[in-house]
């Protein structure tokens, strides 16, 4: 199989021209930025990424409502725990489609209209094309709905829960590889091909400096090992702290749960994954190649936990723990979900069978059973204390 640093596509006009401006190449971390996020070219900022089943990529929520009806009872427990004088806030960042904030926010009034009569949905997203979507899916939500930025958010910080799902794995990451002596950021590079025009290549750039180097000891990169031959490469996350920090001007009181996949350092960044995690997505295929239609797939990279927590607790978040979404789901009652499923009329036997093959889903170990459910709190001195959380009270599996 060729390696995904040895292929070359062809380059865009829009993104020859902004590589030509910036000298040629570009950091990788600059790169997955303007794919994603560029307001017009960007499979984000254009709006042109479909999530669902028929889209581009599922997500938990785009399989139904069942998702989001689990969910909802750890939400209500920590919106609870706040003092009842203050408004509350469910703010969701990334909404994606907006169907979780709409299911959310239905299960929050039909459940828990105490709490839905004090709580407004504010939901941040930085993509115009996403939000004009999301604003059509919203217009009957049960609950008072906001965008905004985080700027803003920050301005007048709220009490209540911040919702990151399948948010943080679509912050731009960079990549380092080792060459056998030193680990260099991976570049994004632009050379002319003869016959095809312009194209794009991966390539390794500027060694890291030595107090950037210091930062892998940690995940176990410093030295990298034997086993790491030239050309091995990861990505790291700087983004995270900058994510977490505004994040944490936002939130006064309450509590962040991010749900994304993300690994232990020693698997991370075990030396048989030789090419990290990075994935490009687009109409349910996966690939590992990052340059292809730049602007058409999601690139995505998993979390390193012991990144996340460092970069939480560095911003003031308290970590209150983590699951598998597999055992949070069984936690809060998706094998009783279940269960009622076979107590329902047999009429509706194919809508059944499309929920219990959901449900499934959601907590296959294979797919989207293995992402992680990381919880975080932060309070001010007139806050309640933060409980321990309902997916957290049981024992872990396995």
């Amino acid at each position: 199989m060729t390696s995904s640093a040895a292929r070359s596509h062809p380059a865009p006009p829009w993104l020859a021209d902004r590589l030509q401006a910036a000298g040629g190449s570009v950091p990788f971390r600059t790169y997955m930025q303007w794919a994603l996020h560029d307001p017009e070219h960007g499979a984000y900022g254009s709006g042109r990424l479909q999530v669902g089943p028929r889209g581009d990529f599922a997500t938990s929520p785009s399989l139904g409502p069942d998702f989001a009806a689990l969910l909802a009872p750890q939400l209500a427990q920590w919106l609870e725990q706040q003092p009842a004088d203050q408004p509350l806030a469910l703010v969701e960042a990334g909404p994606g489609e907006g169907d979780l904030a709409l299911q959310l926010a239905e299960q929050l009034a039909a459940g828990w209209p105490h709490l839905a009569a004090r709580t407004t949905l504010l939901l941040i997203e930085p993509n115009a094309g996403m939000a004009e979507r999301q604003r059509r899916r919203l217009t009957e939500a049960p609950l008072p709905c906001r965008w905004l930025s985080a700027e803003a958010l920050a301005a007048e910080p709220v009490a209540g829960v911040l919702l990151a799902h399948e948010v943080l794995d679509a912050l731009a990451v960079e990549r380092i590889e080792w060459d056998g002596a030193l680990w260099r950021r991976q570049r994004v590079g632009l050379h002319e091909d003869p016959a095809a025009g312009p194209s794009l290549r991966l390539e390794p750039g500027e060694p890291l400096e030595p107090e950037a180097t210091e930062q892998l000891a940690p995940l176990g990169l410093c030295p990298p090992g034997s086993q790491r031959s030239p050309g091995w490469c990861t990505e790291l996350h700087p983004e995270l702290g900058p994510w977490l920090q505004q994040a944490a001007a936002g939130l006064r009181s309450g509590v962040l749960l991010v749900i994304d996949y993300a690994h232990e350092a020693w698997r991370y960044y075990a030396p048989q994954r030789s090419n990290g995690t990075l994935m490009a997505y687009r109409r349910q295929q996966a690939s590992d190649d990052p340059l292809q239609q730049p602007g058409h797939w999601d690139l995505t990279a998993h979390l390193c936990l012991e990144s996340l927590e460092a970069a939480a607790t560095a911003h003031g978040w308290q970590p209150l723990g983590q699951r598998r979404q597999g055992e949070a789901l069984l936690a809060l009652g998706l094998a009783q979900r279940l269960h009622a499923l076979q107590r329902q009329p047999a009429g509706e036997l194919a809508n059944l069978l499309a929920r219990r093959e959901a449900l499934l889903r959601l907590v296959d170990p294979h797919t989207l059973g293995d992402f992680r459910w990381v919880a975080f709190a932060r309070d001010d001195a007139t806050a309640a204390p933060i409980n321990s959380a309902l997916f957290l009270n049981d024992p872990p599996l396995g």
